[in-house]
Parts: C-alpha cells; structure tokens; sequence
C-alpha cells in the first residue's frame, strides 16, 4: 500500500501546481525520456528508467531553472493487437502471464480481446505507478498516440518527409510475422529485439540435373572450399525455382518462400542419399565431395554449408572430427574423399599461418564444435581477414587485394554469370512475435520506406549529432556508426493501431516512425482539450513549429490567430530540447531517428541538445523479462519498501548507462540507510537539546574550532561532487558524495565532537540543511516531511534552492590535519592489535621541519626526479646528517607522487587539538612531542610529514 506520508505530499504537490511548467523569465529546461508502451504492468527495470530523469528535473528545478517533465503512452502498433488475439483464443501462456506477472484481476482479464482497453488499462496503471514514485511530471500534457490530435500531428510529420522526398515506395527485408501477416519492430517481439537481417549469398554447386544451394557471408571463400555439409537427421527438400531445381532443408523452404515467392516444393529427398557423393565448386571446377555434419542448422539459411577449413574455425574442427569418425566413414564410404582433402589457403593474413583457422582455434583454447569459444574464434578470424588480409594466388584475378575491397565484386561476378544468388537471413535466432509465431525475413514490395541511406540528409543528421551532448561519451562513436549504417526502413504496416498513411491509407504508419518527434508535441499538448482534432491541419502545424505561412499550405489554418500565436510562442519558449533519455538498445533505431528527423524538419536552432542512453536491468543477476516472468512490479516494491527506497536503491547501484542488479538483500541495506536519515534531525535534537529550525536561507555558519572547519569543508566538497556528477546524469557518483561519504563523515564528526556549543549546533543545523537538499532529488516524500516537521515557512523543499558551495570553505590543510587524526587512530589499534599489547602511554612524535622542506623542493621539481630532489635538497644544506638527507630524499622522490601534499601542517597543535578524542577512541594516555628530548626507542626519526612516529609505552 502506498504510505500515508506519500498520499500527503502527492496531494500537496498536486493542489500546488509545483510541477506544471509553463514559460515564464527563467532558463527553461526541457527534458523528455522514452515513453512506455503499456502492454503489461511496470517493473522495477521501468522504475530506473523514469527515476533517473525525474532526479534530474528535481536537480535542475532546485537551480533555479523552469523544468519541463511530460509524460505520455506509445500504444501504436501491432504487440497489443496479438496480445489481445491470444487471450481471445484462450492462449494459456499469455493468460498465466497477465495474471501472474501483470496482476490482472480475471473480471479485468476478460475485456482484453479488446487491445485499446488493455493500452487504456496500463497507461492508467503507468500513471499511478508514477505518481506513487514521485516522479514531478507536468501530466496536463498526458497522451496516448492513438488520441486523434496527435494522429493529426503524425500526419503533418510524415507529409513534411514526403514533401522533401524522404518517403518513397519500394522493395526491402525487414522482420515478418507471417501469422500477423505484417512488419515487425522490435517493440513487437518477445525475443530477437535488436537482432540485424544479414545479406547472404547463396553458391549454387552443380548435382546431377540440380543444384546443393549453400549460403555464405564470404563468397570470396569459395576458392577454398574443400567439401559440402549437409545435415543428416533434417529434412530436405527439392524445389523449384526460376527453372532451375535446388535441394534446400525443408525449414529453409519456409522461410525461403517469403522472399522467393514463386520457389514451390518439387518432392522430399533423404540427406543421407548424397552423403558421400561428390558436387562441383562453381568457380573452380574441383569436385567437392558431401559430408554429414550435425553442427549445420536446418532452420539458417538453405541448411547447406560449403567448408573452407583453411579460414573457418568451425569446418577446421568439423573436418577433424569427421576424419575421425569411424562409423560415419563407413557408413558412407568416406575414406577415399578425406584421404585426398587438401586444405587451400585463400588469405594472407600478417602474423598468421598459411592456415589462421587453426591459429584461433589455438589461440581461443577450441578443443570441440560444442566449445562456446568457437563462435568467438570465428568473430575475430572473420572480423581480422576482412580489415586486414590480402587475397593469395589462389583466388585468380583478385590476388594482392585486400579482402574488404574484393568481397562485393567476387559477390557481383558470382551472380552475373548464375553462380550465385542472394538471400536475406536473421543474424541470430530465434525471432518470435508477440503474438507469439516465429518471425521470418520477408522482402516487401509495394512498401513505403523512410530513406534513411539518403546521403544528403545523413550529412544534416552528422551535424545534429555532432552539436548535441551525448551521455555517456563513448556512445557517440555508436551513433556515428549507425548514422552512416542505416538503410531505408519499412515505415508502413497493414496492422496494429495507429495513424493511417495520409496517401495511401491501406497502411498504417508504423510505431517508431510515429515517436521521432513527439517532444515538440508535448510543448503544445495541453492546448489540445481546447480545440477539435480535424481542425488540426498542416497550416497549423507549419505555423507553430517552422513559423511558416501561405505559399506551401494546401488549407487554412483553422485555430483563432491569438490562440495559434500562444501555441507557437509555448513551442519557442520549450524548444529545442534540452535532453533525450532513452535505452541503449534504441540508439540504432529510435534515438538515430530522433536525430535524422530533428535534421530534416527543424531549422538547426530546433534540434536536440543532448542524448542519455540507460543500460537495462537485472534481477538477482538474470535479465528482467516479462514475458519470462522473470521481474519484480514496481507496485510491489512500492508496497514492500516504499517509494523513495526504491528510488534510492535504483539510482545508487548503477549509473544509468550502465546494467543494474537488483537484489533484496541490497535493497533492505539501502531501506536501513533511509531510516537512519529519517531519524537523524530527531538525533540531533536530543545531542543539542533543543528543537531544529531549518531556513530558506541555509547560511553557512561562521567557524573557529578545526573539527567545525573540516565538517564544513567536507559538506562544500560533496556539494561540488554531487552537483558535477549530477549534471551528467552520474546518479550513482552523486548518491557516493551525498549519501554514503556524506553519512560517513556525519557519523565520524559526531564522535569527534567533544562539547556542544553554539558553533557546534548552527553546524549541525548547517549539515541537516544541506544534506536534504543534497538527497531531495532522490527521495522527495523523506526531504519534503523532514522539511515541513523543522521548517516555519510553507514552502516546498522540491522547490528549495540546491546548495551552492563556498569554494573558498574548502580547505585542503583542514583536511588533510584531520586525515591525520584519522590515520593515527587507526595506526595506533593496528599497532596495538598486531603487538597485542595494552600500554598505559602512547608517545606521538611529530616530523622535523626540514623534511617538510624536501617535500617543497619535490612539490616544486614536479615530476618523480629523483636525482634532482636530492641534489637540490643537498645544495640547500638542509640537515647536517648528510647520509640521512639523502635518503629521505630519495624516499621521497620515489614516493611523493602518492602523498597529496597540501604543504606544511601545525602537526604538533593539531594533535593537541584533538588529545581528548584520540585519548577516548585508543583508550590510553597520549603524549605528543616535537623533539626527541624523550625517545628511548629511537622513534622520531621515522616520523615523516602527516605521519607522525609512534611509541608505546
């Protein structure tokens, strides 16, 4: 159950208004993160998706800046229309699933054949989840993308790429469910999101009247093929095909025909009829023999495979395995083709043997076909050849050039004399719909495409990116990467919700096409409830977002000028967008649209400032997954811990680009962390004795004693660290300064203090002050009711100022005299502990001053000189004992570079200073000397700067 306290501050900050933006004289500080598409109930993997944008819009909101937040459901598609097909037919998967995982109580269950109440039905259940998180969303700009205003700005969008002849009809593979009889995204699948369609090509080698049809991705390996492998134990098929008869495997066929509509089964044939028989290489003429092989996948490709072990990791370990496979030998009579197998190398590749297949094997430690370190042997064989190795004397006329040139024209020499063919296949599998039917590559016709291999507006899209910020910084070379990569992309499809093609509305607009610039919608979204959808049209739209009017308008915009003009200055005043947040699994879809279609519809004043990309989430170390019941709710952890736990838990495990585990134990040590901050002003009440008022202002109180200095120049440190890491988005480094060390040097100053004076308790009050300020971003319901219990004023802390820090407070001489306390205390009980003695005297001998004078000479040669140190330190005549000098400053030559050297220290008073605590803390009587007038053991002279020597007594 969500805990009164947050139904209390829910409640306020509603009937406040506090978070609903509109332009005003401040910087503004527009930031949008991916919006959901609400087929199933929200996880804790969502949770840390939407959490880390709402600490920033709390961060930047404390600034000073006008933030903007809006929220809103992708609901287009085809996943929720087979959704509700499956529980339509009863499907006993899919209804355990939304009944066990999503919680779907049965009376709700049953009106899920409807696939728009189930995007209504968790869209409402997203917004309440959000609300109960805290998250400071302005929800007046709330919409769904089936809403009719919206399919109305959809239109306008894909009109303007028609217009600019970025939209064109054409043929082009993309991912196919053939039961949905439709395109797929990857926001359509269960399994296979983000899995590319590969272009292989198919050898076609002469058998009698037919052809064994391999695929490969190097035809340029065809000069070295030694033998064919077929599978055994599958089934194969003869077919025809454009006159002529292949033998392909039978699962190939099926999927075969969706790109090669007319090919049609001729009979079945027994793989084991061929084994031992021989086909032609086509390019060389050898006679190949064919080989059993149960490593060859009926359902890739053609189900044949040609061998080339001189360079293929895979067949170099298969063709030793069959030579030493007695059974199948003379099963079928293989000895007379293995016997005269000869390898044939095909590339040079420096540093490599005549045959590198073998080199990987050795060097990836491949022992069997079975080895999971053969797929990666072969990677890196394939992925070296291709970037360095040069074609040999056995490959005719491409001799001497290098693989990554010749490998398309042997492609197109293959096909233009019949040799070969083309086929488009999945990089990895399985590839399964949601509706649950195994998805296959389909080569559409009659298709409209978004011309994404454009060269002109791939330019304009480089510009984009390289005038955005993107977090973190390594993901630009990814972006740079598919931005030059991308091809036309299927933007229609026959199913699902959504906006129809404005020409040609047997197609809908498919749903990553739909999102590739909704932000600038959400600037005008709340003016929509005003005004009737088929008013919307492109007039309106061109005027308030590219301020253009007349000429290229087919209508008349019909809104009333004066509220057109307040819908166009809201735009303005938000645009361009500030951030982009989104999974990293989008950056070679969704965010590279997001940049191509800012670049082609937005004058470059109107693009987007900056990207984030998140990591995905982990639960008890395996991958979150709904659909394999594998997640948590976010309602749940709601109940179990409460909002702001999971959001502290969420934002401290991981930084957002990075993958987060979440674990209950851990998430119980972070509930104990809230709790002690719950309970800290209370705490301090009872150590000063009186009750905590906290101001607006937060004034940083004026210190004498060093232990108030040092807390003090510890809290402005945080402050800094806390505010860099936030603004890059560093959540986990910013919880490390403000939560964890922060809590750390609260606890160590608490026991430092040896008296409660007025210096102490406007410190304390100075550190409580802060740190809610610090930690309010974070766990919003704890810092608004710590607020509200110790604060007068009827403010918000969500709209409190965040802490600035006094640069000028933070001392390095401060700190580092208490790193000194510090170290001693635990130096002197490792001594005590490792002596296992119990002395009644500890004697404390602080450095002589001319080592602290070496340490300037090292501090002023900089670099680790050793010789320099020394002979400057010499010709100085620093210390009589000239042996002595010499060695401490060679000592410190080698070592000076570890110590954080802040110069001189008052050593002597600074201990002195702080005798009662470290008297209390080791339990014994503390002596602190600046000479050796008193040194039975000879100790002082291993005293060194900010390491005083130790004796016990």
């Amino acid at each position: 159950m969500v805990t009164e306290l947050e139904k209390k501050w829910q409640k306020k900050w509603q009937d406040a208004k506090i978070f609903e933006s509109n332009p005003d004289e401040r910087e503004k500080m527009y930031l949008t993160v991916a919006f959901p598409y609400p087929s199933g109930a929200m996880h804790v993997g969502h949770g840390r998706t939407y959490t880390v944008p709402d600490v920033y819009a709390r961060f930047k909101r404390m600034q000073g800046y006008n933030v903007l937040f809006p929220m809103a459901w992708h609901v287009t598609g085809a996943p929720v229309v087979g959704i509700a097909k499956r529980i339509e037919r009863k499907d006993p998967w899919t209804i355990d699933i939304y009944q066990n995982v999503h919680q779907v109580p049965e009376d709700e269950l049953k009106k899920f054949t409807d696939p728009e109440y189930i995007v209504k039905y968790f869209s409402n259940e997203y917004h309440n989840d959000m609300t109960n998180m805290g998250f400071s969303i302005d929800w007046r700009r709330e919409f769904r993308t089936i809403d009719p205003h919206y399919k109305q700005f959809v239109r306008w969008q894909i009109r303007q790429l028609k217009d600019k002849n970025l939209i064109h009809k054409g043929s082009h593979p993309v991912k196919y469910c053939p039961d949905d009889d439709n395109p797929v995204g990857d926001h359509d699948l269960l399994e296979g999101e983000g899995v590319a369609i590969n272009d292989l090509t198919l050898i076609k080698f002469p058998y009698e009247d037919s052809y064994l049809v391999a695929a490969t991705f190097r035809p340029e390996t065809l000069y070295g093929a030694t033998n064919v492998w077929l599978n055994p134990e599958a089934e194969y098929v003869k077919v025809k095909y454009n006159d002529e008869t292949w033998i392909i495997s039978r699962k190939a066929y099926d999927n075969i025909i969706y790109q090669k509509e007319s090919m049609e089964i001729i009979e079945d044939v027994n793989p084991r009829e061929f084994i031992g028989k021989t086909v032609k290489n086509p390019i060389t003429d050898d006679t190949l023999p064919i080989f059993p092989a149960s490593f060859v996948d009926p359902d890739y490709a053609t189900g044949v495979v040609f061998s080339v072990p001189a360079h293929a990791p895979a067949d170099y370990i298969a063709l030793e395995d069959i030579k030493a496979d007695t059974t199948s030998i003379e099963e079928f009579n293989l000895q007379d083709h293995i016997d005269n197998i000869n390898m044939i190398s095909l590339v040079d590749l420096k540093g490599y043997s005549e045959f590198p297949a073998k080199d990987f094997l050795d060097q990836f430690n491949v022992t069997s076909q079975d080895d999971e370190n053969l797929k990666e042997a072969t990677n890196e064989i394939y992925k070296k050849e291709h970037a360095k190795g040069i074609m040999n004397k056995n490959t005719g006329e491409f001799e001497g050039r290098r693989v990554a040139d010749v490998r398309d024209d042997v492609r197109k020499m293959l096909i233009d004399e019949n040799i070969a063919d083309t086929l488009y296949e999945f990089a990895e599998k399985p590839v399964i719909c949601r509706c649950g039917s195994k998805c296959v590559v389909k080569e559409l016709h009659d298709q409209w495409f978004v011309k994404y291999s454009d060269e002109k507006w791939t330019e304009e899209t480089y510009e984009c990116l390289e005038q955005l910020d993107v977090v973190p910084k390594e993901v630009r070379s990814n972006f740079e990467y598919y931005l030059g990569w991308l091809e036309d992309w299927a933007c229609s499809r026959r199913l699902g919700l959504g906006t129809h093609m404005p020409w040609d509305e047997k197609w809908l607009i498919e749903p990553l096409t739909d999102s590739t610039i909704y932000m600038a919608y959400y600037t005008i979204a709340k003016f929509m409830k005003q005004i009737n959808a088929d008013d919307l049209n492109d007039a309106f739209f061109n005027k308030v977002f590219l301020n253009q009017t007349g000429a290229n308008d087919k209508s008349e915009n019909k809104i009333p000028e004066e509220l057109t003009q307040q819908i166009q200055d809201e735009f303005n005043y938000w645009y361009p967008l500030n951030w982009r947040l989104s999974a990293k699994d989008l950056v070679g879809n969704h965010l590279s649209f997001h940049m191509f279609h800012h670049a082609a519809i937005f004058p470059r004043e109107k693009w987007p400032q900056g990207i984030t990309v998140f990591g995905m989430g982990l639960l008890e170390g395996q991958k979150m997954s709904s659909s394999k019941g594998n997640v948590i709710l976010l309602s749940e952890a709601i109940d179990k811990y409460g909002a702001d736990t999971v959001r502290l838990f969420l934002m401290s495990s991981a930084e957002p680009w990075q993958d987060f585990d979440w674990r209950a134990t851990e998430v119980n040590g972070i509930q104990r962390r809230l709790e002690a901050i719950e309970e800290f002003p209370e705490k301090i009440e009872k150590l000063i004795g009186e009750d905590i008022k906290l101001t607006q202002e937060n004034n940083i109180p004026n210190v004498e004693k060093p232990i108030n200095k040092w807390i003090i120049s510890q809290i402005n440190r945080k402050i800094v660290e806390a505010t860099e890491a936030l603004e890059g988005f560093q959540t986990r480094k910013a919880l490390q300064a403000s939560l964890f060390l922060m809590r750390k040097d609260i606890d160590y100053y608490l026991k430092r203090i040896t008296e409660i004076t007025d210096e102490e308790k406007q410190t304390l009050i100075y550190i409580i002050n802060t740190w809610i300020r610090l930690l309010s971003p974070f766990i919003p319901y704890t810092a608004e009711e710590i607020w509200d219990k110790y604060n007068d004023d009827d403010t918000f802390m969500s709209l409190n100022q965040w802490p600035e820090a006094n640069l000028s407070l933070i001392d390095e001489k401060v700190e580092k005299s208490e790193e000194i306390i510090q170290d001693l205390t635990k130096d002197v009980k490792e001594i005590i502990k490792i002596t296992k003695s119990n002395p009644e005297t500890i004697h404390l001998y602080t450095t002589e001053d001319w080592k602290y004078k070496v340490y300037d000479i090292a501090e002023e040669v900089g670099k680790p000189n050793v010789g320099e140190i020394i002979q400057r330190s010499m010709k100085a005549n620093l210390y009589d004992n000239k042996k002595e000098l010499s060695k401490f400053a060679t000592k410190t030559g080698k070592s000076f570079n570890k110590i954080n050297y802040v110069g001189k220290i008052d050593e002597y008073q600074v201990i002195n200073d702080a005798l009662e605590y470290l008297e209390d803390e080791i339990g014994a009587k503390i002596v602190v000397h600046n000479d050796n007038s008193y040194d039975p053991q000879n100790k002082a002279p291993n005293a060194t700067p900010y390491k005083p020597a130790i004796y016990l007594e």
